[in-house]
């Protein structure tokens, strides 16, 4: 389970990540697919996350132990470890650390050349930074989830793809990553504050310019990219499926049309709101004259942005994405590809302390110490 050895653009790298959810575990799962080596602590007594049946791809690639932060013993441990850590990566509420007496404060001037990276919802300050939230109300803050959805119902989140993994996980990730570059020239680690908040409104930062700009209005299903162009939109087949349409420049534009058996000629000035919804009836029956399957192929052997609305499942045998190995059974592979180093993923733990035992000897050898705190209880790793 441990990630030494497996090579990677972050080889050499060493992290611990204490267990959270969400952005955090996908934080660290990146981390552990480009090489690092991550040694998860669970916090001993902690529920398991959705039930223990639930498949965790979101912990692979890297070992776990179950150390009892609240004794002192199993403090200290967790001191001893972060001496030979290049990062430290936690996603509690703000103030858990420091109240485990593991806070940046103390952490960073024992290990001044730490990277002490710290996922949260709200960020580390401000009047809603002990406060507790999800993904949704995250979104909800930022201005991001008003956009989202029909026009004549309320905002659908988007999963929680934008607040955790996005605007969280790999906001994290890219912080932990710059800081790194940084201390090679500096030779100081430095704290890094990730807040899902920052990172929803960051990843707005397009359509904020747009509707500076007078291009984006506020009612949802009205803009370019929300569904209410016809051109830009999902319409549903014959058979209950969907196709994606993605047209936006003029010659996909006439290419997706024509394709549909229309005129182009007769869809002129197609940025132009007050078209769109007369256009978007006629193309919506048009689709349901045939299934998803029909309207694939059809579409396949033109250069017109249009796609089928795949499942899971339907994804992973899609040929293009079996080609290019983008999934291992359902779940996705690492990403990006690196052309020297490439990154692995490792298997995902069958419960927490698995791998730990061998992650123990890597990290601290065979040292009496932490076997001792295995007999008594303190410490757990398989």
């Amino acid at each position: 389970m441990s990630s030494a050895g497996r090579g990677g653009p972050l080889a050499g790298i060493r992290v611990i990540e204490f267990a959270g959810l969400g952005p955090t575990p996908f934080a660290g799962m990146m981390l552990a697919d480009y090489g690092a080596e991550v040694l998860r602590i669970e916090r001993a007594g902690a529920p398991p996350y959705l039930g223990s049946a639930a498949v965790q791809y979101l912990n692979r690639s890297r070992a776990s132990i179950v150390l009892d932060l609240k004794d002192a013993d199993g403090h200290e441990f967790a001191n001893r470890l972060l001496g030979s850590a290049d990062v430290l990566l936690e996603g509690y509420r703000p103030g858990v650390m420091e109240r485990l007496g593991l806070g940046p404060e103390t952490v960073c001037a024992a290990h001044p050349r730490l990277v002490y990276a710290r996922m949260s919802g709200w960020g580390q300050n401000g009047p809603l930074a002990r406060a507790a939230g999800h993904d949704i109300n995250y979104l909800a803050l930022s201005g991001a989830l008003h956009a989202m959805g029909p026009g004549d119902a309320p905002p659908v989140p988007p999963l929680n793809l934008v607040g955790d993994f996005g605007g969280g996980g790999m906001l994290v990730v890219g912080g932990i990553l710059a800081a790194l570059v940084e201390r090679a020239g500096s030779g100081r680690g430095q704290l890094v504050d990730a807040a899902m908040l920052d990172g929803a409104a960051l990843l707005f930062t397009q359509i904020a310019g747009w509707q500076a700009g007078g291009l984006w209005t506020e009612r949802r299903g009205d803009n370019l990219l929300d569904g209410g162009a016809y051109f830009y939109r999902c319409y549903d087949t014959a058979d209950g499926k969907f196709m994606a349409v993605g047209a936006l420049e003029e010659n996909f534009h006439d290419a997706f049309l024509a394709g549909l058996g229309f005129n182009p000629c007769d869809f002129p000035d197609r940025l132009d709101r007050r078209h769109w919804d007369a256009r978007a009836d006629r193309i919506a029956a048009r689709f349901r004259a045939r299934s998803r399957a029909e309207w694939t192929d059809h579409f396949d052997r033109l250069d017109a942005c249009v796609s089928p609305v795949l499942t899971l499942a339907e994804a992973a045998a899609h040929p293009a994405n079996v080609e290019r190995k983008v999934f291992a059974g359902l779940e996705p592979e690492p990403a990006p590809r690196f052309s020297r180093t490439p990154a692995r993923r490792g298997a995902a733990p069958a419960a927490a302390g698995s791998g730990g035992l061998e992650a123990l000897r890597d990290w601290a050898g065979d040292d009496r110490y932490w076997q001792t705190l295995i007999a008594r209880g303190i410490l757990h790793a398989d």
